[in-house]
């Protein structure tokens, strides 16, 4: 990022909470009484170091826990940090949980102004944006009644209005587009990407992964307070799948730290920097990320093999082959557009499954996930397989995407007494490209059969 200039630079950032076992600890602790250490300490973010260059927007991903809102939380000032810095760069417009920065008992127009004069803005300044507040909301009159009485759709259009119409340089959002209907999340999404062609960083944590992957340069993981590793978005959705699977195996001591764990690190720096040449998984079992050395490798058909390939599982079924295969049935890695394909995988069975799923995934070079299907969904294999079994499976599909390059994803999962475990998975193995003479708007086509009729 040479040349760009810094809108947000966080280092060595804590944030710790103080866990009493009851509430007279607290009061005893508060009054002085005594030496005696009355509570647990509890890090919500431990080490974590972020840069944010001017221009850029930013995906925080991770799971629920993770320290994701915290820190936003100390980015726009309603947190103070146990340690570390932020340095801001740019007046920010932030976009929180629900009701933040919001009076109950005030109503729209009054809350307009209220968080207007919070950011800086002089009432006359405020004047003059109201009316597109109010549009980009569009609430109708209930602008005059109090926003406690407002659903929660309603409330999120009004903070959102707020936030991006008052000329932010930095915008952050915390999911909470999450609660607006599907219409009201396009056109925030719209506004994104007005920011992003003028310049302004934007900083947004979302669960939403196929926005994080379209509209992000960078995406930062954190998992227990604890940052894993940043990247592209395809990299770090990679990694995060990985975490919320349990794949990354997390210390087990109280005070241990993640940072400390060699194998987290290691896997973490893998799968940001994509360094060819790390170690293949062992058949004990051992559950971490596998890259295998060398360029990408085609093999008979064409079809090449991903040199990057991520692997993670219990190793309790091996995906020991796969391939993919035309209409007539000959191996192939190019399939027309609308033509039939054939997705295979051979499983070798170690241990006795029950109800194993097997499931495949096809994604654009940008990380998202255009479509895919598993065995469970299809109804079509839900039965227990005993150790030294072999199965073959076979997807078999019309392809009607648009032209272009994707990648391969293969699965074997299942259900171990309600625990979702993976027993073997290979992201992005290996390349389809579908030939087209004809694409349509958006990803997929649907075949339309068009009509012009004259009417009398």
């Amino acid at each position: 990022m040479d040349g760009k200039k810094t809108a947000i630079q966080v280092k060595d950032l804590e944030k710790a909470y103080k866990l009493y076992d009851k509430p007279s600890d607290r009061l005893k602790e508060a009054l002085g009484f005594g030496r005696k250490k009355r509570y647990k300490e509890h890090y919500a973010l431990k080490g974590v170091d972020m840069s944010i260059y001017q221009g850029e927007t930013v995906g925080i991903i991770g799971t629920n826990g993770s320290g994701k809102s915290t820190i936003l939380k100390i980015i726009t000032g309603v947190l103070n940090p146990t340690k570390g810095s932020v340095n801001v760069n740019g007046r920010i417009s932030a976009l929180l949980e629900l009701g933040a920065g919001f009076n109950m008992e005030y109503n729209g127009i009054e809350n307009v102004y209220l968080n207007g004069t919070m950011i800086g803005f002089s009432k006359k300044e405020i004047d003059a944006k109201m009316d597109e507040i109010l549009g980009f909301a569009d609430i109708g009159d209930y602008v005059y009644q109090p926003v406690k009485t407002y659903s929660s759709g309603m409330f999120v259009r009004l903070a959102f209005a707020v936030a991006i119409n008052i000329d932010p340089e930095i915008l952050i959002v915390d999911e909470a587009l999450s609660v607006g209907d599907v219409f009201f999340q396009a056109k925030c999404y719209h506004k994104f990407e007005e920011f992003k062609k003028m310049g302004k960083t934007i900083v947004f944590v979302s669960h939403d992964l196929g926005s994080i992957s379209k509209y992000c340069d960078r995406v930062v993981l954190l998992n227990q307070g604890v940052k894993l590793g940043e990247g592209t978005p395809k990299e770090m959705i990679d990694a995060y799948k990985q975490v919320l699977v349990g794949q990354y195996p997390l210390p087990h001591e109280e005070d241990a730290s993640l940072l400390d764990d060699e194998e987290i690190g290691a896997a973490a720096a893998r799968a940001g920097k994509r360094h060819a040449g790390g170690e293949n998984l062992e058949d004990s079992g051992a559950k971490e990320e596998t890259m295998q050395d060398g360029a990408g490798e085609e093999d008979s058909t064409g079809a090449c093999v991903n040199p990057d390939l991520l692997e993670y599982g219990t190793k309790q079924a091996l995906i020991e082959s796969y391939y993919i295969t035309d209409e007539a049935g000959r191996n192939c890695s190019a399939v027309l557009k609308g033509g039939q394909c054939s997705i295979h995988m051979k499983v070798c069975f170690k241990e006795d499954i029950c109800e194993p799923i097997f499931a495949f995934t096809i994604k654009n070079i940008k990380g998202v996930e255009i479509t895919g299907t598993n065995t469970m969904v299809e109804k079509a294999f839900l039965e227990p397989v005993k150790a030294g079994s072999v199965k073959h499976i076979v997807f078999t599909q019309n392809l009607d995407l648009q032209g272009g390059e994707y990648l391969l994803s293969l699965g074997v999962t299942g259900y171990e007494k309600e625990d979702f475990t993976v027993y073997h998975r290979l992201y992005d193995v290996m390349n389809l490209t579908v030939i087209s003479d004809k694409d349509t708007v958006g990803f997929y086509d649907t075949n339309s059969k068009i009509e012009v009729i004259d009417e009398q």
